[in-house]
């Protein structure tokens, strides 16, 4: 299975212009920071649809794809967080999901030797929720007359993403062998 595809290319792409997003951020450039963040957005469908159509999935892409979206999403929370745009609690949820799956992955391919874990629906929503929160406080940036709905999209995206942590802690104990 080749290493160098199309869609790994792409995946690499989005990692590559996380850091001209925060510049964008950093300037005050909202209009454009929102541009890069719905080209990050584009490039993660057309990654995974190449990658499934043409049959390239590989190892490096399964790593690379999701470690795209969650350096996307974590830096977008913490520079949000950091200006007051969003609530360090909603930040704190994320992240703290986040630990517990790479810790717990990490004891599990440790203990276990797997070493995939795989993504659930409720993973997945979580995932979906947290772009689409980005995204709306990216939007208001740009246009400020927009009614506030953040409010309820922070309680859905942090039920959403504890209910997956939670998912992800279960299954996997679920799972491992009895000794």
């Amino acid at each position: 299975m080749k290493v160098w595809t199309l869609p790994n290319a792409i995946t690499i792409f989005r990692i590559v212009i996380i850091p001209v997003f925060v510049i964008m951020l950093v300037y005050a450039k909202y209009g454009y920071a929102l541009l890069f963040f719905v080209l990050a957005g584009l490039s993660d469908l057309l990654d995974g649809l190449l990658a499934r159509l043409q049959g390239q999935g590989s190892e490096l892409g399964a790593f690379l794809d999701p470690l795209a979206d969650k350096l996307l999403l974590l830096t977008s929370l913490i520079i949000f967080t950091i200006y007051g745009w969003i609530p360090i609690w909603f930040t704190i949820v994320v992240l703290s999901r986040d630990l517990i799956v790479v810790i717990g992955w990490g004891l599990v391919s440790i203990l276990y030797s797997r070493t995939t874990v795989r993504p659930s629906f409720t993973g997945k929503a979580a995932i979906a929720s947290q772009i689409l929160v980005v995204a709306y406080v990216l939007i208001e940036r740009n246009y400020p007359s927009l009614p506030d709905l953040t409010a309820p999209a922070y309680a859905v995206s942090a039920a959403l993403t504890a209910a997956s942590g939670i998912q992800y802690i279960y299954r996997e104990l679920s799972n491992a062998p009895e000794k």
